[in-house]
């Protein structure tokens, strides 16, 4: 069963469809060498999820953070510092546009401590980036370490944000972001050259970072 009317044949179905195709595909080159089919693959995930939701009429801000986090996925299937910083500034951008969608949706900041299980969350959250930046920051370069602080700032605010929707899918996305990230950051930076850990890291993070946007976009477009 199609979550948009019209079946599988409809538009907003089967740019669904395609877009969970291009990520299966990706997982499927993951470990290959950098190359133009397994960027564009990893581009268009997330970029026909932004088109869904210009079909489907879902909020402009939403469009703009999955096209953004498309942009970001364009330049993090590239090498090097350059690309890494391409890659941090669009989703950067990306967690902006998210936080003032969550906020404009939510009911505002007040849900946080009306509802004990929202609190807890947004703890545990606050506690796993501090916990990621204290060790980040030990690690990385000078130049790296403020770009590194104000996203993990940026990622929180959007944790937090989301926790002030009523939409369960956005809330478990968001939070599914956050673990992405984080794994992400540990894979890149925290382990060893050698270390066996950064195979299954490099799956679970595109996973868990796909079925985020994926959620998201879902909690949105059929609420």
């Amino acid at each position: 069963m199609m979550p948009f009317p019209g079946g599988i044949e409809a538009n907003p179905n089967a740019t669904l469809l395609f877009s969970i195709a291009a990520a299966a595909i990706y997982v499927l080159a993951l470990e290959l060498s950098p190359r133009l089919a397994r960027s564009a693959a990893k581009t268009l995930a997330v970029g026909l999820l932004a088109a869904l939701a210009v079909m489907q009429g879902g909020p402009l801000l939403l469009v703009a953070a999955l096209a953004l986090s498309a942009a970001g996925d364009a330049f993090l299937s590239g090498d090097g510092e350059k690309a890494f910083l391409g890659g941090l500034a669009s989703f950067l951008a990306a967690h902006v546009a998210y936080v003032a969608l969550f906020l404009e949706a939510g009911g505002g900041i007040g849900l946080l401590t009306a509802e004990s299980w929202r609190g807890a969350i947004v703890l545990a959250l606050a506690i796993f980036v501090i916990v990621m930046l204290a060790a980040l920051w030990r690690r990385v370069g000078p130049a790296l370490r403020i770009p590194i602080a104000v996203y993990v700032a940026a990622i929180l605010a959007m944790g937090i944000s989301a926790l002030t929707t009523f939409h369960t899918w956005v809330i478990t996305g968001a939070v599914l972001f956050v673990a992405s990230d984080g794994l992400l950051a540990a894979e890149r930076f925290l382990l060893a050259a050698i270390s066996p850990h950064r195979v299954w890291m490099r799956y679970a993070v595109w996973v868990l970072y796909y079925a985020a946007q994926l959620a998201i976009t879902l909690g949105f477009l059929l609420s």
